[in-house]
C-alpha cells in the first residue's frame, strides 16, 4: 500500500491532469528529497519543444518500494515520463525494475552522476537523501542575503548601498529587483537604485566604489511594452505618463548621464533572461561570495 501522502498526491494528479489535458502526456518528478533539481532539468529540456501542453507533477520524499509501485502503476494509465532523483540504491533499483517491467519511460538524473563521481573520487557516496538541504552556514548566509535584498530594494534605505557587495542601477521595470534576488540566492548582498529624473540621487551612491556598481540599459520600445503590460495588469490607463515613449526616452537618456557621472559599468538587459543578466553582472563586479571559504557544490539547487 502506498503512503497516505502518495495516495493523496496521486488523487490530485488525476484531477490536475484531466484539467490540463485529459489524454495528453505527463511528467512525474520523483525524488527522495524535494525534487527541485529533477524539475529544473525537466523544464530546461521541455523548453526546447515549444508550447507543448503537458502536465507536470512532483512526488517528493519517496523512500519506499510501495510508493514507487503506486507511482509507476499510475504512470501506465496514459503516456507518462518519470524523471527521478533517488539516492538509496534499493529504491532506485525498484524504480528501474518497475519502469522496465511496465514499459514506462524513465530518466535517472542522479545515478549516472554519482557513478561518475565514484570513478573520479574512488570512494562511495554517503547515500543520505536531502543532504543538499542541510542547514549549514552557507544556508544561513543565503537567507541573510535574501533579507538584505528585500530590505534595500528600490533604495528603501540608502545606507544599504554602502553595505552591499553589488549595487544595481536602472529605470523602472528593467529587472533590477529579480536580478537582485537571483544574486542574493547565490550569497551576494545586493541593493538597487531606481533612477527617476525628478528624484535626486542619494549622497550614499557617490560613496560606493564604481567597480561595485552596474547600470542597466534597455531598448526603449521593449521597455514601453513592458510598462504597458504592467499598467494593464494593474488596471491603469495606457496613456499614463509612465508608459509614454517620450517620457521613457528621457528617463533612459538621464540614466546614461548618471552612469557616466558615476563611472560605472553598463550592460544591456534587453530581452535577456534574469540568469543571463546575473552572470554578466558577476563577470563585471566579481566580488567573492559571502563566505569564509568555498563551500561544497551544489550550493543553490535541491534534488
Amino acid at each position: 500500500m502506498p503512503s497516505a501522502a502518495v495516495a493523496q498526491a496521486l488523487f490530485d494528479v488525476a484531477a490536475r491532469s484531466a484539467a490540463v489535458s485529459p489524454n495528453g502526456p505527463r511528467v512525474f518528478i520523483v525524488s527522495d528529497s524535494l525534487g527541485e533539481t529533477a524539475e529544473l532539468v525537466t523544464k530546461a529540456a521541455l523548453s526546447q519543444f515549444g508550447d507543448t501542453l503537458i502536465s507536470m507533477h512532483r512526488f517528493p520524499m519517496i523512500t519506499s518500494g510501495s510508493d514507487i509501485d503506486a507511482i509507476v502503476l499510475a504512470a501506465t494509465e496514459r503516456p507518462t515520463l518519470i524523471v527521478y532523483t533517488l539516492i538509496v540504491p534499493e529504491v532506485r533499483q525498484a524504480m528501474d525494475a518497475l519502469t522496465e517491467a511496465h514499459a514506462v519511460i524513465a530518466i535517472d538524473v542522479m545515478g549516472p552522476m554519482m557513478s561518475g563521481f565514484i570513478q573520479l573520487l574512488g570512494e562511495p557516496p554517503q547515500l543520505r537523501p536531502g543532504l543538499i538541504h542541510q542547514m549549514d552556514s552557507a544556508y544561513f548566509r543565503r537567507i541573510e542575503c535574501v533579507e538584505f535584498a528585500v530590505k534595500y530594494d528600490d533604495a528603501r534605505d540608502p545606507k544599504g548601498f554602502l553595505l552591499a557587495d553589488i549595487v544595481l542601477l536602472g529605470v523602472s521595470r528593467c529587472s533590477k529587483t529579480p536580478v537582485s534576488m537571483y544574486l542574493a540566492h547565490r550569497r551576494y548582498r545586493v541593493a538597487n537604485l531606481p533612477l527617476v529624473p525628478e528624484v535626486p540621487l542619494p549622497k550614499e551612491i557617490f560613496q560606493v566604489p564604481r567597480h561595485h556598481m552596474v547600470g542597466f540599459r534597455i531598448d526603449p520600445r521593449t521597455l514601453t511594452d513592458i510598462r504597458i503590460e504592467r499598467m494593464r495588469t494593474m488596471g491603469l490607463r495606457r496613456d499614463a505618463n509612465y508608459a509614454d515613449p517620450g517620457r521613457i526616452l528621457g528617463e533612459l537618456e538621464w540614466a546614461d548621464e548618471v552612469y557616466r557621472k558615476l563611472g560605472c559599468a553598463v550592460i544591456d538587459v534587453t530581452n535577456k533572461a534574469i540568469e543571463e543578466t546575473a552572470v554578466r553582472v558577476l563577470d563585471i563586479v566579481a566580488p567573492p561570495p559571502r563566505a569564509e571559504h568555498a563551500e561544497s557544490y551544489p550550493a543553490n539547487d535541491g534534488r
